[in-house]
């Protein structure tokens, strides 16, 4: 393990990657290409004729060949409207403007009167829109614009936080969560038993 900056680190992998259960999760790289090896998951979800392994906590998953999500939620793809704004840096532009003669809080949030200064910001910057645009990418033009506004109130920390409140990755993750904390219990007591038991031998 090599530490990295903001809590995070680097697991190098100098031989093949085992979880504790002992199931092998690397994919197999004979005969493929190094894109196919990284970008080709196609084979994750596929269990047949994968290695079965449990848990600590008897949960059932499989080696060879990647981690499958439990849970697979679909990429988000953007639509043309929301990448001219992209394009055009229309929240960073709109939130610098907007910053220079408005204080944010952190109780802060878009309302009508913040959409018609934006509306007006557009037509300034001449970023073509409709108002069926707007209505069609709303909720997604508010969090742009919060989270910008957040960034250049209180950093790039808080602007992150922002777009994490409405990231479907994010929010079915905190859905999961007591699921998640039921296994994490199951695998301890699984543990403690086993430990037990060894002990009284």
């Amino acid at each position: 393990m090599y530490p990295l900056s903001n809590d995070t680190g680097l697991a190098l992998t100098t031989a093949k990657y085992y979880t504790p259960s002992g199931r092998l999760i690397q994919r197999d790289y004979s005969n493929v290409s190094l894109y196919d090896y990284y970008f080709d998951c196609d084979g994750i979800s596929d269990t047949s004729n994968k290695e079965v392994k449990l848990t600590d906590s008897g949960r059932t998953v499989y080696g060879g060949g990647g981690i499958a999500p439990d849970v697979k939620i679909e990429p988000i793809k953007s639509n043309a409207f929301q990448d001219a704004l992209l394009q055009h840096y229309a929240f960073f532009n709109f939130a610098k403007h907007y910053s220079s003669t408005h204080r944010i809080t952190k109780n802060f949030e878009v309302d009508e009167s913040v959409m018609q200064d934006f509306r007006k910001s557009l037509e300034a910057d001449k970023t073509p829109f409709t108002e069926a645009d707007l209505v069609q990418n709303n909720d997604w033009i508010r969090s742009n614009i919060k989270s910008e506004l957040f960034v250049d109130a209180f950093g790039q920390e808080e602007g992150l936080k922002v777009k994490a409140e409405s990231d479907p990755e994010v929010l079915k993750g905190l859905e999961l969560m007591p699921q998640a904390k039921q296994l994490a219990e199951n695998a301890r007591k699984v543990v403690a038993e086993r430990n037990s038991s060894n002990l009284n031998r």
